[in-house]
């Protein structure tokens, strides 16, 4: 049989052979000579055969195959690999391809992956035909086909510098500077071809928002290299979604670079008063306690670990769990955090609690108060040189000791200092051992170190100066 006679006995489609070769010949003419009946015949057939969806976000694991069009936003590096019982060795290209509606990873195999690698280039459109399959970072697709369609376009931004809010679906070229808001450890997992795959991830932030960054393999390393509060680019990313956020990737050909500049992060918190039940949301406050953390035995026979810390704005107060290494955060009375994407449960006593798990970010804040909208001031700064609520006050609280002598020859009265935990009426004071209940008609604010002096009436102090 010819060639045309080949396709048409794959082609999977209701349409006789006559009616093909017809197909083919008016494609051919309709191309100028650009394609020969061969080609003209692959492309009906592509257009005929079943698995066609609308969008990207069409594929999914349970279908047979899928045919769609993207434009490809990365080129990853030509891998060789060796095939159990095969002298020859394996070759895979994995690209990323995406539509306005999402973005894909498609891999390319042995012939095909080694003629891509020469010859596609971030921003082609193609067709591509394939096995879609669950991957370990979503939907993933295994070609069979994939074409060039130089008269089809795709409206998909490729490169460029930006911020966390003009990230876009299917970026690539990506370049982020930012602030390392939070790390993670190194995780491995197997790939399809046999080769063990390495992924970590860090949270970056700059002034309008932040977003989690996912290192593969060889970048994995620095997510263990880094520290919260540094600085950082993040260089030739490129953009996907998981879980409905979007999420920044680096790859064989990205990188995250350590910057000597300073950039700002400017957290959005809601208020604790407005909580509901089961979102996820970011909250911000100064802690007013924390108890020891707990140990567990989980079901699987590991250990676990969680701490329970009190986390108080000017709206309220609410319990946050910090589960597995956000148990072992440096956190105490009077620090003031910035916690993301955590979990609003039911807590003791129908009281609401939020869960910081392994999705969560915990960031320790250098005094300022987030913007929580309104007339709320943002915070300014993210470095360790910013300013702070307790450095403000701390120079008249420095003769706390000698003061405190002077009182104790005064006839009863005495000297505390801590740090507000609680600003209303009355006022709370925590010096990290003991929390004082004061009476006072002083202008406080939450995380201020102050030093009071007075005297004990009951449960209350009654302050009778406050500095």
């Amino acid at each position: 049989m010819g060639a045309i006679e080949d396709i048409y006995a794959e082609l999977d489609a209701d349409v006789s052979e006559e009616e093909f070769r017809e197909a083919v010949e008016e494609k051919v003419e309709q191309m100028g000579g650009l394609a020969d009946e061969e080609t003209a015949a692959m492309l009906i057939a592509h257009d005929l055969d079943g698995g066609e969806v609308e969008t990207i976000a069409d594929v999914e694991p349970g279908l047979e195959e899928a045919k769609f069009l993207g434009k490809v936003t990365s080129v990853g590096e030509l891998r060789t690999f060796e095939r159990d019982g095969d002298d020859e060795d394996g070759h895979v290209l994995n690209l990323e391809v995406a539509d306005e509606s999402g973005s894909i990873r498609v891999a390319l195999w042995d012939d095909d992956a080694v003629a891509a690698a020469d010859e596609l280039d971030a921003g082609q459109v193609l067709r591509v035909k394939g096995r879609p399959k669950d991957g370990y970072d979503g939907v993933e697709v295994s070609a069979d086909r994939v074409e060039p369609d130089q008269d089809a376009e795709v409206d998909v931004d490729i490169g460029g510098d930006g911020t966390v809010e003009s990230l876009s679906l299917g970026q690539s070229d990506v370049n982020l500077r930012g602030v390392v808001l939070d790390t993670d450890e190194i995780r491995t997992f197997d790939r399809d071809d046999g080769s063990e795959g390495r992924v970590s991830n860090l949270t970056v932030g700059d002034e309008t928002g932040r977003v989690r960054v996912t290192l593969w393999d060889e970048r994995a390393d620095r997510a263990t290299e880094l520290e919260v509060g540094q600085s950082v680019e993040v260089v030739d990313g490129y953009v996907r979604e998981r879980e409905g956020d979007l999420e920044l990737h680096v790859g064989e050909r990205g990188a995250v670079e350590e910057l000597e500049e300073s950039v700002e992060f400017d957290p959005e918190a809601t208020p604790i008063a407005d909580l509901e039940l089961e979102e996820t949301a970011d909250i911000a406050g100064v802690i007013r306690s924390a108890d020891p953390k707990r140990t567990f035995d989980r079901d699987d026979g590991s250990e676990g670990q969680v701490r329970n810390v009190r986390l108080q704005d000017e709206s309220g107060d609410i319990r946050v769990a910090l589960w597995g290494p956000k148990a072992d955060l440096d956190v105490g009375p009077g620090d003031e955090v910035f916690c993301a994407d955590v979990e609003i449960q039911d807590g003791w006593q129908d009281d609401l609690e939020a869960s910081a798990g392994w999705r969560s970010t915990v960031v320790v804040l250098d005094g300022a108060e987030p913007d929580r909208g309104g007339d709320s001031a943002g915070l300014d700064e993210f470095d360790d040189g910013g300013p702070t609520a307790a450095t403000d006050d701390a120079g008249d609280a420095g003769d706390a000791d000698e003061d405190k002598d002077e009182d104790d020859a005064g006839g009863g009265r005495e000297t505390f200092t801590g740090t507000v935990v609680q600003p209303g009426d009355p006022v709370i004071l925590d010096d990290g051992e003991e929390t004082l209940r004061v009476e006072t008609d002083a202008d406080v604010h939450l995380g201020q170190e102050v030093t009071v002096r007075g005297r004990h009436e009951d449960d209350t102090f009654v302050a009778e100066e406050l500095r």
